[in-house]
């Protein structure tokens, strides 16, 4: 196994972003996994699994995740909290749901540790739009439906956007929005309205708590997330992910669904055991 050390040369110790992946404990990469197992100290996002703080026992661990509408840690305080532990510790994780590089703010903790002279690495993690992708085994593109996916956020720090302010619509064929609960009827509506590429009757697949036990999915058409049809079945302590587009039309569905009335619920996947030799 190689073993993460700080630069010699430098008294400070090392800080690894490390995607946690979309959920499942099992989807962290082998490098960030092993990354838990040599850490010091691991500053955790407020989505990542308690399963997965058990590769890391020998790890200080602190909380210092966001979740909207929720006491949450200030990111200026996660930045000074990772410099003080690198004056303390010589290998510090901070472990981030999905990808750090998408959504994650690693660009104000990146900056932020460089200007402190301290080394950063980062290690990438599977996001959820892929692994929501994965679970209902359908993918983002299609050959002659969707040449282009975009990942799109509306949450702007604490809030999302404010009533009135309008939401910019990306052009691409699939559209994958993160953290749009909150908004979902909105994003629908005006979609319907302006875009060129979507219409009332474009398939929406809305996944909560991807590739977890608790995942669940919710599959209708824009015009019914537009007249809120969605808004009583989201679950506020879930994560939510809008996936919106015609490759999402359901021709590979799973045989692994519970149909009820324009909700479909997955049974969690199961990695078989290996037998013993």
């Amino acid at each position: 196994m190689t073993k993460a050390f700080a630069n010699n040369n430098n008294p400070l110790g090392e800080v690894y972003l490390v995607g946690a992946g979309s959920g499942a404990v099992d989807l962290i990469t082998v490098r960030g996994a092993k990354l838990l197992e040599q850490a010091d100290i691991v500053f955790y996002d407020a989505l990542v699994d308690s399963e997965m703080l058990t590769l890391c026992p020998q790890a200080e661990k602190i909380e210092v995740g966001k979740r909207c509408g929720k006491l949450s840690s200030a990111q200026q305080f996660i930045n000074k909290r990772l410099v003080d532990a690198a004056q303390k510790h010589q290998v510090i994780v901070r472990l981030k749901g999905g990808d750090p590089m998408l959504f994650g703010r690693a660009d104000e903790e990146i900056q932020t540790l460089k200007a402190a002279g301290i080394e950063v690495q980062v290690v990438p993690g599977i996001t959820a739009a892929l692994a929501g992708a994965a679970s209902i085994q359908q993918s983002l593109t299609l050959r002659g439906v969707s040449r282009s996916v975009a990942f799109i956020t509306l949450a702007q720090g604490a809030e999302n956007v404010a009533p009135g302010q309008p939401i910019s619509n990306p052009t691409a064929d699939t559209l994958v929005y993160y953290m749009g609960r909150k908004d979902a009827a909105r994003i629908a509506q005006q979609l319907i309205e302006q875009s060129p590429n979507q219409h009332a009757s474009t398939p929406v697949q809305i996944l909560e708590a991807v590739s977890t036990a608790r995942e669940r999915l919710w599959t209708s058409t824009l015009k019914e997330l537009a007249a809120g049809k969605a808004d009583q079945w989201f679950d506020s302590s879930s994560p939510a992910l809008i996936m919106i587009g015609e490759a999402l039309a359901g021709r590979n569905m799973s045989n692994k669904q519970v149909l009820n009335d324009s909700t479909l619920t997955f049974v969690a996947p199961t990695i078989p055991k290996s037998k013993a030799a």
